[in-house]
């Protein structure tokens, strides 16, 4: 049998898999992908994409591209039995420097990323191969493919990222258990073209009745989502002129118009792996954690996976850290992931609820809650999803106690900058792919050691400077300092944050987690805090 060797092998070719793949091809990792599909399925799939996982995006170069097939800044209503809103999530805050709710589709996006994998001869996506047994010990990972001609081959790997999905053939075969609940209400998925409707958000409709979803999606697409009761058919209610009834009752005639592309019922699991690593092998997206649709989170929570596993594999493959750092992705991840189901299970709960006097009693709470100022911008700012927060892992608290508002171990804000030649760019592309030590109104570098010097430019760390708008001598003649980038806050939104911070230096990490604020002063005793963690 023919045995190959690369340095990552990610087994799932689907946008979490394609996503780590083209982060593995930006810090020139050689890669290879497993995906037992030829093709990409031609339906949408996941339909909603927030601000933090177009950062994501960001990283690898390809936000902008797929936001070309999005639908920006999409509503979020919630309705009554009576067909009224009593509550809507508008944000309009781009904190991390895109929209909040981008509607797109998932076949689309997908196009996208593997056009992206066309950048990067040392990514190799194999479509057709199937993984059937994985192995490991303590200095690689080895795996058994048939290729899409039935031949088989051995494929070893220092490093295996399985993005197999919620039914993981790897996670099963490491024996890594997955606990959690299945949800006893299953619900029918029916995608629409050719739709006409004039309700450009969506809508989830808490209808004691039958609770239904509604979404708006690009290129006149709409997709519908019914709840079936105890008892009811599934098969029988995946029947085409059944569901269009369904629609009917919604829309009227116009339902006839539709072209239905595909009707499924669905399970709703709300799962966790008990461990996200073991090894070599790291889970991603849903082979680690699995949550209801309702909060939207699905795919982003699995992105946010891509970008805390990217920079560490790159990492450790290029043995500037150890195989031991792997294991803070758990430590990092599985808080915020676990938090994030239970969100979209109290969101799911609401939707569901058939009883009308406890439907009655829900829609009671929220028309007084509307009433509130501080209790409505909460929502419509969609500020009731929780914040992802490292207190443990690749990041410094210089205090042993941790508060909630603390700025460390949070992602950092992303506003535009202007560079010396006044060009306005999101600041995340003034930072590059690795760690960056930014300061306010101050050269960094002057204060950092020559030992820190030394292991953080292994790193690639890069050193920037912060400085007021149109504080030089002119537009053309712009503060420069020494060693460093140097770039302008036009929008005053990083004063604005440093002042939150309350200090003048902060080390942002590859995945643009804050890992220290700090002063000049104490610099180098935050980057020699951080190095420990990373050797």
């Amino acid at each position: 049998m023919t045995i190959e060797n690369t340095e990552v092998v990610i087994v799932g070719g689907g946008p979490n898999g394609i996503a780590l793949a083209n982060y593995m091809g930006l810090y020139g990792i050689n890669t290879v992908v497993i995906e037992a599909s030829e093709e990409i399925l031609p339906y949408p799939r996941a339909v909603g994409m927030d601000d933090e996982a177009m950062r994501v995006l960001q990283g690898v170069g390809l936000a902008e591209p797929a936001l070309k097939d999005m639908i920006r800044n999409v509503p979020l209503r919630y309705y009554n039995a009576r067909g009224v809103c009593f509550a809507e999530v508008k944000p309009t805050t781009a904190k991390y420097g895109w929209p909040m709710r981008n509607i797109f589709m998932q076949q689309l996006t997908e196009v996208t990323l593997r056009e992206g994998l066309a950048r990067y001869e040392c990514v190799d996506l194999r479509l057709g191969h199937t993984m059937t047994s994985i192995t490991q010990d303590a200095d690689k990972v080895s795996l058994e493919i048939t290729d899409n001609s039935g031949s088989n081959y051995t494929l070893e790997a220092a490093f295996v990222v399985a993005s197999d999905g919620a039914r993981s053939e790897i996670r099963k075969q490491l024996e890594i258990d997955y606990t959690g609940l299945t949800h006893e209400a299953k619900w029918v998925v029916v995608d629409a073209a050719n739709d006409k409707l004039d309700a450009p958000y969506t809508a989830l409709h808490a209808d004691p009745e039958r609770p239904f979803v509604c979404i708006h999606m690009p290129y006149q697409y709409r997709r519908w989502e019914f709840m079936l009761h105890p008892g009811e058919d599934e098969e029988k209610m995946c029947e085409e002129s059944l569901i269009r009834g369904l629609i009917r009752k919604h829309i009227g005639d116009a339902a006839d118009d539709l072209d239905i592309v595909r009707i499924r019922a669905y399970t709703h699991n709300s799962r966790v792996a008990s461990s996200f690593t073991k090894g070599r092998v790291m889970l991603c997206g849903d082979a680690a954690h699995i949550t209801p649709p309702w909060a939207g989170q699905g795919l982003n929570s699995g992105l946010r996976d891509v970008v805390n596993i990217g920079w560490k594999v790159a990492a450790a493959a290029k043995g500037r850290i150890p195989l031991s750092v792997l294991e803070t992705y758990d430590t990092e991840r599985r808080g915020h992931a676990t938090d994030l189901i239970a969100l979209a299970d109290n969101m799911g709960a609401v939707l569901g609820m058939t009883n009308p006097i406890l439907a009655g009693i829900r829609d009671w709470i929220f028309q007084a809650s509307d009433s509130v100022d501080n209790l409505r911008e909460h929502l419509v700012e969609f500020k009731f999803k929780p914040v992802a927060h490292v207190t443990k892992g690749i990041v410094y608290h210089e205090t042993d106690e941790i508060y909630a508002d603390s700025l460390v171990g949070k992602l950092f804000v992303q506003p535009d900058v202007e560079d010396a030649q006044g060009n306005r760019q999101k600041f995340d592309d003034v930072q590059g792919p690795w760690f960056s030590v930014i300061g306010y109104r101050t050269n960094p570098l002057e204060f950092v050691s020559e030992e820190n010097k030394a292991f953080w430019g292994k790193l690639e760390t890069r050193y920037i400077q912060v400085n007021r708008s149109k504080s030089g001598l002119s537009y053309h003649e712009r503060l420069q300092a020494d060693g460093v980038v140097s770039v302008e806050d036009v929008d005053h939104e990083l004063s604005d944050w440093f002042t939150s911070a309350r200090d003048k230096i902060v080390i942002v990490r590859p995945d643009r987690f804050v890992a220290a604020i700090t002063s000049p002063g104490r610099l180098n005793e935050a980057l020699d805090a951080l190095r420990k963690t990373l050797s």
